[in-house]
C-alpha cells in the first residue's frame, strides 16, 4: 500500500544515453555523478563482465525480487521500477541503464519525497551489486 507515494518525476528515462541527475538532496544515488565533485551521490556502475545479455536478465530478476518493488518500465536497455517502503509506502524510483559499449550497467535510484533517506537508496543499490556477483 502507497501512503506517500509522491508524484513520478518527469525528467525519468535515459536521453542521450543519460540518466537524469541525481537529486541536489542528499536521498539518491547515481552511478553517473561525477566522483569528484559529487561524492555524496556517486555510486560505481554495475559491470557487466563481457556478458551484457545474461547481466541485464540477472539484474532484471533481481529488480522484480525487491519487496516492494514494481517495474514499469522495461526494454532491451533500460529499466524504471517503483519501489515502495513497507510501513510508510513511501516511494522510491530506481532506474538502470544499460551501456553496451563500456560493458556496464548504470544505476540511479531517488527518493520522490522528503531530504534524507537514511541510505536506503544507497544500500538498494549496494545489495543488487553484491547480488550480481553471485551469479
Amino acid at each position: 500500500m502507497r501512503l506517500f507515494p509522491g508524484k513520478r518525476p518527469a525528467n525519468l528515462g535515459a536521453k542521450n544515453r543519460q540518466l537524469a541527475p541525481p537529486p541536489r538532496t542528499p536521498n539518491g544515488v547515481s552511478s553517473q555523478a561525477d566522483p569528484g565533485t559529487d561524492a555524496t551521490h556517486y555510486v560505481a556502475p554495475f559491470p557487466c563482465n563481457g556478458d551484457t545479455k545474461r547481466t541485464w536478465a540477472r539484474l532484471v530478476e533481481l529488480v522484480r525480487g525487491l519487496p516492494g518493488a514494481e517495474i514499469e518500465t522495461q526494454t532491451s536497455s533500460y529499466l524504471h521500477a517503483e519501489c515502495s517502503s513497507r510501513l510508510l509506502g513511501l516511494v522510491d524510483d530506481l532506474e538502470c541503464l544499460l551501456d553496451r559499449k563500456r560493458d556496464l550497467i548504470h544505476v540511479r535510484s531517488a527518493a520522490r519525497l522528503g531530504r534524507r533517506d537514511f541510505g536506503v537508496n544507497s544500500a538498494r543499490v549496494e545489495r543488487l551489486r553484491a547480488q550480481l556477483g553471485d551469479k
